[in-house]
């Protein structure tokens, strides 16, 4: 049921069961938030990952972050015997610890970082922008992309536009943190900003920890930089 409704993070949807990255011998299974898949699908093929499979949980999820842990022990579970390794392309994302909790008793290991803003900066250049200025709210390209159905929807800012100052009242900026060079999603990136009534900067982040993390060999990343 889960990666039916990861589904939903995909422009390809695929049927049921089959996998994303195909490849005859499997040994690594990435469990990965749905909001993270085109990235580690492009790092799975730009570097030939053939032995990684990578099976995704809603992105939805992370409005109830209580309940990741037991998806993805419950995801590690089902495909114990299948495989011989399997990384977690989760942060802590808002679990207060219970997944690290969780991943102890199942040997698998996660991506570091609180969140995947974290591991597309890196950890300390995230702790440099945290401390540079208050009251950031962060894009990737998943939630420029997503921003309607991730953000807007789910806060009813379309039904009640009064509540966006209630939200965002106290936040001084939007960062969009880029992981490709794509213009519409800039441009995205920059509505999701005037909607929210906020200055707009932008920083190319490329995919920062994850290259590492996929045992990818060099960085993949591409270089960083930051404009307005």
């Amino acid at each position: 049921m889960l990666q039916e409704e990861a589904v939903s993070a995909f422009d390809t949807p695929l049927p049921h069961g089959e996998d994303r990255v195909p490849s005859r011998a499997k040994s690594v299974l990435v469990i990965a938030c749905g909001a993270l898949a085109r990235e580690i699908l492009a790092i799975c093929a730009a570097n030939q990952l053939d032995h990684v499979e990578l099976t995704c949980l809603p992105a939805q999820l992370h409005n109830t972050p209580d309940k990741i842990p037991e998806a993805v022990k419950a995801t590690i579970e089902e495909n114990r015997d299948k495989y011989s390794e399997f990384l977690v392309a989760y942060a802590d994302c808002g679990t207060g610890g219970l997944l690290d909790r969780v991943l102890e008793d199942t040997g698998a290991r996660r991506i570091d970082g609180a969140h995947c803003y974290a591991f597309f900066a890196g950890i300390e250049a995230f702790d440099r922008l945290e401390q540079d200025q208050l009251g950031t709210f962060y894009l990737t390209d998943f939630l420029a992309r997503h921003f309607q159905t991730m953000v807007v929807e789910p806060l009813g800012l379309d039904w009640n536009p009064e509540l966006r100052d209630l939200y965002f009242g106290n936040y001084s900026r939007v960062l969009y943190m880029a992981q490709t060079d794509d213009p519409s999603l800039e441009n995205a990136a920059r509505f999701a900003a005037k909607r929210l009534g906020l200055p707009f900067e932008m920083t190319r982040t490329g995919y920062g920890l994850l290259g590492d993390f996929l045992n990818v060999p060099g960085n993949v990343s591409e270089p960083g930089g930051q404009s307005s």
